[in-house]
């Protein structure tokens, strides 16, 4: 049975190649339907590459053995780069990346848990942490090891509930919980409406063991999820500092990038851009 650990040591060029491929990936979904929430996809794609290639223990072959990792993408608008990730783990079939978005697919611009290898809705953002508690607190009663990693945003710290859920994390000791904020600095219609800065620190004060890293950074990814194994009665928050649209200078600079609505002729620029970027690397 195929079933994926980390190993001792991780392989940072095949794991960056694995990011190059996300991208590839999201950016032909968008271009099928000439639209997708490209920027974060683009943003969090070293991370999923990091999680899904080396650091998460699940079996593609069987969902639901019991214990898997869990990851739960709470920002469910993140779904064009998690379709890109299930595929490449061979969870499902790459061919069916041409659907994103489509009528009657199972890939939605948003998630949804009848999606092999979806472990939460995520539509309805801030309650991404609090169902990580729940089912790390699960995994206690059941005594395992498993562990559970929750992605959410920095817009969905201004969300009451993330903090209810970050307060109780630390209470009941979930050190086998990893919290990923992702820092992008945008939302909706521009930048994070409320000041959530310095992040690292509110985490700290509500009693986690926090690492602040370049979320693009392949290295610095891997290293803090290894720290994140320690289980030293903490849970974990990795705050990363991702880019919007990494990897197309269109994108990066554009202060629209939350999502992308262009004509055909446009995505197949964006592409060529992407293309010229990653040959330049």
């Amino acid at each position: 049975m195929l079933r994926n650990s980390p190993p001792g040591s991780a392989d940072i060029g095949v794991l960056e190649s694995k990011a190059t491929e996300l991208r590839r990936h999201m950016l032909t979904m968008a271009r099928g339907q000439g639209q997708g929430y490209i920027g974060q996809g683009l943003g969090i794609a070293d991370v999923l590459a990091a999680l899904y290639y080396h650091e998460l223990r699940y079996d593609p072959h069987n969902l639901a053995w019991p214990d898997r990792d869990r990851f739960l993408l709470s920002t469910g608008h993140y779904s064009i780069a998690l379709w890109a990730a299930l595929a490449e783990a061979g969870i499902i079939p790459v061919e069916e990346l041409t659907t994103y978005g489509a009528d009657n697919s199972r890939l939605e611009m948003s998630t949804l848990d009848t999606t092999p290898g979806v472990e939460m809705i995520g539509g309805s953002l801030g309650h991404g942490l609090g169902q990580g508690v729940g089912q790390a607190l699960g995994l206690r009663v059941d005594k395992s090891d498993a562990r559970v990693f929750v992605e959410l945003s920095d817009g969905e710290m201004q969300e009451g509930s993330t903090w209810e859920a970050a307060m109780s994390a630390s209470h009941f000791k979930l050190d086998g919980l990893v919290a990923l904020i992702d820092c992008n600095g945008i939302q909706a219609d521009g930048p994070v409406v409320l000041d959530m800065e310095p992040v690292a620190d509110k985490w700290r004060a509500f009693g986690w063991t926090t690492s602040e890293i370049d979320g693009n950074d392949m290295m610095a990814v891997v290293g803090a999820l290894a720290d994140a194994r320690n289980r030293d009665g903490k849970p974990k928050a990795i705050v990363l500092r991702t880019l919007p649209g990494k990897g197309v200078p269109r994108i990066e600079t554009s202060e629209k990038s939350h999502f992308f609505r262009i004509d055909v002729a446009q995505w197949d620029g964006i592409i060529a851009e992407f293309d010229k970027t990653v040959g330049a690397a």
